[in-house]
């Protein structure tokens, strides 16, 4: 089963995940989407594009939503970001795979709908609720399995970093 959900996280990271932050993934990626056998570029690839997207996700939150709690977990998922993506900066450069700064174009997609939503709040943090738990397996497993030694201590910094933000998301539900 655990297998499965690492070959699910692992397409959707790929993939990018979900186009406007609401629905499922549109085009999951074959199962070759296993951290274990992802290259170095690949992991910086996807991993600094979620990063990319949480510090700019981030920024309009702190801008646009008037709820103090949706402007705490921003400024924890900014911080986050920027920590992974200068983490994933740091050790890339040691395996030729810097991230270019770009995002996927699903991630693009998410931050685009973040942008026009009527309803901020909740398109933020039901993108949060979609995307942080994925990410947080995608780190989790490449720490443990990923094909670089390299980047396997960024991706369980990353992990645990998602997992304080998937605190916090909880911590709106109460």
């Amino acid at each position: 089963m655990r297998k499965l959900l690492v070959l699910g996280a692992g397409a959707l990271m790929l993939s990018g995940c979900a186009g406007g932050g609401t629905s499922a993934p549109s085009a999951p990626v074959a199962a070759a989407a296993s951290p274990a056998i992802l290259t170095a570029v690949a992991f910086v690839d996807v991993a600094g594009s979620a990063a990319l997207y949480a510090v700019e996700a981030a920024k309009l939150a702190q801008g646009r939503s008037r709820d103090p709690q949706v402007r705490a977990l921003a400024a924890l998922q900014g911080a986050n970001g920027e920590g992974i993506g200068g983490q994933l900066s740091y050790a890339g450069r040691r395996v030729n795979a810097l991230p270019d700064n770009v995002m996927t174009p699903q991630h693009e997609a998410m931050l685009e709908a973040l942008r026009t939503a009527s309803d901020f709040d909740a398109t933020y943090v039901a993108q949060q609720q979609e995307l942080v738990p994925v990410m947080r397996l995608f780190h989790q497993d490449y720490a443990v399995r990923g094909g670089s030694a390299t980047l396997r201590p960024v991706a369980e910094f990353s992990a645990e970093k998602l997992a304080e933000q998937l605190r916090a998301l909880d911590a709106l539900k109460d």
